[in-house]
């Protein structure tokens, strides 16, 4: 990872912020990108980009190029932004499907198709998405999140056929991550069974690094202990 330069989408969240830390301190550098302000000033090795709404191309393309033009190029893209919903279909808000598409399909589209062409001119470019576990076989109340999550499946096996040779392109699919949020939202279950941000960020990390040059395509399940 030693001098690449990567974008992280969703970058201040809870994983996002892990995948972060760990990625500087295999000496790379990085682009956040978050909807989140921020007011840090940028360094040699960070860049926060705050404040940038992905389901917008518009927005999306202006701060992958930013990114760009600060450090001179991108080697790797990470699309952690996204989001998560819990409602049953026949008592649930159809807009939520709208909604859990905008938050993870079209934010990993808008991002993927702006820095395409830094990625391809970088000769080692990567993409890794992150899909879900629940998405191979949706259960009561995950409707929306697992269809959207699909999205993520499939926009990744797309990337991955039309840019083979030129960018490797593929996703972790993690079961429940042992986080602040997940925790107080299911107090009873097993914290240990779960997936560690960090466990999570380290496969990440491998796809986004030189040593996976030849995996592109891939659907990496990464369930902990479940």
């Amino acid at each position: 990872m030693d001098g690449k330069v990567i974008v992280v989408t969703g970058a201040l969240g809870a994983l996002g912020s892990v995948v972060v830390e760990e990625a500087l301190a295999r000496r790379a550098r990085i682009a956040s990108v978050d909807h989140a302000p921020t007011q840090v000033p940028a360094t040699a090795d960070l860049f926060e980009l705050g404040g940038v709404d992905l389901t917008d191309a518009a927005q999306a393309r202006k701060a992958i190029d930013a990114a760009a033009s600060h450090f001179s190029k991108i080697d790797a893209l990470i699309n952690i932004a996204g989001g998560f919903a819990f409602e049953t279909v026949a008592d649930g808000d159809p807009k939520t499907w709208q909604r859990m598409y905008a938050l993870n399909v079209a934010t990993a589209l808008n991002a993927s198709r702006a820095a395409i062409p830094h990625l391809v001119a970088s000769g080692s470019g990567r993409i890794v998405n992150v899909g879900a576990m629940g998405a191979l076989q949706a259960g009561s109340g995950m409707g929306a999140y697992a269809a959207s999550k699909a999205g993520v499946h499939r926009l990744t096996e797309a990337l991955a056929a039309e840019l083979k040779g030129k960018i490797t392109v593929n996703a972790v699919l993690p079961s429940t991550i042992d986080t602040a949020a997940n925790r107080a939202s299911m107090p009873k279950a097993d914290f240990a069974k779960w997936v560690r941000p960090k466990e999570l960020a380290d496969v990440i990390l491998f796809l986004a690094s030189d040593a996976a040059s030849a995996v592109t395509g891939a659907l990496l399940p990464v369930n902990g202990r479940v």
